[in-house]
């Protein structure tokens, strides 16, 4: 019996899409998904249809850029050690690193001022992924500082701009 993909892979074209795979992680941040994946939706040359892949390699196929918003302490301190012990970190160790990977850290003020934070999205830069800042505001748990994620319309510039700089890939 051969393997079956879920997603089909696609010839590479001049017309293809470029496809984005987001990954949400248990931040308080995640409540701004609907948002966000709407706002994604906007960019033109992107999502058209659905594809359902359940495998990690078959994700990392599919996608040509993968966005991890929200990001969280735990999730975080998982990539930064390697550990892949569920289907969104094993996506992420198993990243084509020739692809962008964006990270959107999102935690609590006091999580994020933890010196482990720093070294951890340290090495996630060193791996080549791209940091989009979390920001300073009023956190839902009532306490003020930096760890809540980047806004919305600051992660869609950005993934706007990685899209700008691959050629080939048809992005509006």
């Amino acid at each position: 019996v051969e393997p079956r993909t879920s997603c089909p892979v696609t010839e590479p074209s001049e017309e293809r899409k470029f496809r984005v795979l987001v990954g949400v992680t248990g931040s308080v941040a995640a409540l701004k998904l609907p948002l966000l994946v709407s706002r994604l939706l906007d960019v033109p040359g992107m999502w058209k249809q659905r594809c359902d892949p359940v495998l990690h390699i078959d994700l990392r196929r599919w996608a040509d850029l993968m966005l991890v918003a929200p990001l969280d302490a735990n999730t975080l301190g998982k990539v930064a050690s390697g550990i892949c012990d569920n289907l969104l970190t094993c996506v992420i160790r198993a990243w084509d690193r020739s692809k962008p990977l964006l990270f959107c850290p999102a935690m609590n003020t006091a999580m994020w001022e933890h010196p482990i934070t720093a070294q951890q999205v340290d090495q996630l830069k060193a791996f080549g992924y791209i940091e989009i800042p979390c920001v300073a505001k009023k956190l839902v748990c009532g306490d003020q500082g930096l760890g809540a994620m980047a806004e919305v319309e600051t992660i869609v510039d950005k993934v706007r701009e990685i899209l700008s700089q691959h050629d080939g890939v048809q992005h509006g």
